[in-house]
């Protein structure tokens, strides 16, 4: 046993050497969090005695071909409130609420609660604002930012789309091209003591936002305008669900007009269009209802169902405009020549299927360009025989129908067509004239605008440029083109036919004094067929030789005639009417004008 002396020597010394080993344990911390860790806690003391606020960039503005503004900004005011700053309280509550017309319970929950910062009202007016700044409310803040409006209210709307309450794009060109036209946020940084108090006499940091760039469209708001007209014209005449129209420069792609009515007001996109607030009953008849009475997801449904753009989401059977399509590949494959005959007894037997034309009586003896004038069911699903589905496809590639656009619009639908494999007489038979597939109207235009440009397949767009408003430096904006899709002789070829369905075929209803017009009619029935609804068309072009505009329309659900040839034709006819001469489009002496 140790003596008593040894006893307490020993555990003075591992005293000793505990204390000596917390030292250096404290020392080695202290110096990991000087050393390493400096940036870290240097930020949190910041974040401590620095407050952020942003400073929102104004977006850039939207133009149509011409500097029309399509989309611009608004000052506007974003009032807040920093608790540990209010020093009269309910004076706070009681000017706010009266001068942004709240509640006073809605504010005072803002203003007692315990936080950096509370925003109490965005989008508040600059007069408003300056109101506020001008009370001096220990605590109150306004800053400035902006509100998107849009001149042109519900022209084009689902095209250029609108932004959300934080100035993000939410559809249409808005959320397109966010990134371009979003800009830059900037920041005040404000130095206060650990109470959230500001510090008098320190100087604000302050980064500068950096303001969104312009962007030039291809849209005419006069164009975009003469399509308006004219659907709702035929909108009110024909009693339809909807009509759409979409007017498209063939040799660029460049989208001159886009609408479908009715549409909603882009500074109003959360106000339901009443025409479309209905629900078909057990008898497929309308009944209205009232919005009110939505569920919050019924509310959503149907706002996303208003916003869309059906020219680009949807899909649908073309019908006979397709036979555009089916001509081209049988040229392109060898198999047809225009003075070839056909015989049309109002029928088509296909395996076990007797396939009528729309003339159950039938045309009789026809070479193909009488066949393409009377839009033929019989002489299509001949030339479809003779094609083959190979080959079929081969020009439904080239033309970029087994694939999206590319359009600048968010929301492409691609298209739904059969397996080669898949493809027996029938199915050859029924594509022919546009039925058992489903393509977007914007696929359709776009093969169209392929087989009559000289056999360029283009990239539909609406973006043209980018540019910077401060420094002028202007950005081009460029599309994927792909050419010789289709031979020079079969695009001629097909002009000269088309233009002789207007001439003097089902299409003459588009027939311009003075312009030579080409195109093709189509009446597809939608599914289920048991339904008898219907979609009436026109696809036309101008002029015939050397098209400049291509223009589809299509009328959805027409009440009474739903023919395309008597109700779709002359809607290209009146807009045709008056974009070709304000376009500089000259009129021209015709054989059908002698």
């Amino acid at each position: 046993m140790l003596p008593m002396k040894a006893y307490m020597k020993r555990n003075w010394l591992a005293a000793i050497a505990m204390i000596l080993f917390v030292l250096l344990g404290l020392t080695i911390r202290l110096g990991y969090l000087m050393l390493h860790k400096s940036e870290t806690y240097a930020e949190m003391a910041q974040d401590v005695w620095q407050r952020e606020r942003t400073i929102k960039a104004a977006r850039g503005r939207i133009y149509d071909r011409n500097g029309v503004v399509l989309a611009t900004n608004q000052s506007v005011c974003t009032v807040s409130v920093i608790h540990n700053q209010i020093k009269e309280p309910e004076k706070v509550i009681r000017v706010l609420a009266d001068t942004l017309h709240m509640t006073e319970e809605a504010v005072r929950k803002r203003v007692e609660k315990h936080s950096s910062i509370e925003r109490i009202k965005a989008n508040v007016d600059k007069e408003t604002g300056d109101y506020l700044k001008a009370q001096k409310l220990a605590g109150v803040v306004v800053d400035e930012d902006y509100r998107r409006t849009y001149p042109i209210g519900d022209l084009a709307s689902r095209v250029i789309g609108f932004t959300g309450g934080d100035n993000q794009g939410i559809i249409g060109l808005e959320v397109m091209y966010d990134d371009i036209l979003g800009g830059k946020n900037g920041t005040i940084l404000t130095t206060t003591t650990a109470h959230g108090l500001n510090i008098d006499g320190a100087a604000e940091g302050r980064v500068e936002p950096v303001a969104g760039l312009d962007l030039y469209t291809s849209l005419d708001y006069n164009i975009q305008l003469y399509c308006k007209q004219a659907a709702q014209t035929c909108l009110e005449a024909t009693g339809a669900k909807t009509v759409s129209i979409v007017m498209m420069n063939p040799q660029n792609g460049e989208i001159l007009a886009m609408t479908t009515l009715p549409e909603f007001d882009a500074n109003k996109p959360f106000v339901p269009i009443e025409s479309l607030l209905y629900r078909l009953d057990e008898n497929g008849e309308k009944q209205p209802y009232e919005w009110n009475r939505l569920s919050e997801s019924e509310k959503t449904e149907f706002l996303n169902g208003m916003w869309r753009n059906p020219l680009i989401s949807d899909t649908y059977e073309p019908g006979s405009t397709f036979k555009i399509v089916t001509s081209t590949a049988a040229f392109e494959a060898g198999v047809l020549e225009v003075t070839d005959r056909f015989h049309c007894p109002g029928h088509y037997v296909v395996e076990d299927r007797i396939i009528h034309c729309h003339k159950r009586t039938g045309h009789g003896s026809e070479d193909f360009k009488q066949g393409i004038m009377n839009s033929c069911n019989p002489v299509f699903m001949q030339i479809a025989e003779r094609t083959g589905a190979e080959k079929t496809y081969e020009t439904y590639r080239k033309l970029g129908l087994f694939q999206r656009t590319g359009v600048d619009l968010p929301g492409e639908a691609n298209s739904i067509m059969h397996k080669l494999e898949d493809i027996g007489p029938v199915e050859l038979a029924t594509m022919s004239f546009g039925q058992s597939f489903q393509i977007t109207p914007l696929q359709l235009l776009t093969a169209a605008a392929c087989v009559v440009n000289g056999g360029t397949r283009i990239t539909p767009h609406l973006g043209v440029s980018a540019m910077n408003a401060e420094t002028g430096e202007i950005t081009e904006l460029a599309y994927a083109r792909a050419e010789e899709c289709v031979s020079a002789g079969t695009s001629e070829l097909m002009r000269e036919l088309l233009h002789a369905v207007v001439a003097e075929g089902t299409g003459k209803r588009a027939y311009l004094e003075g312009y030579t017009i080409g195109g093709k009619t189509a009446t597809s029935q939608k599914l289920p067929r048991s339904a008898r609804k219907y979609i009436a068309s026109f696809l036309g072009f101008a002029p015939a030789e050397n098209p400049q505009v291509m223009a589809l329309v299509l009328i959805d659900e027409p009440v009474g005639v739903y023919y395309g040839g008597t109700i779709a034709a002359p809607v290209i006819k009146e807009v045709f009417a008056t974009a070709l001469p304000y376009l500089g489009i000259e009129k021209q002496e015709t054989e059908e004008d002698n």
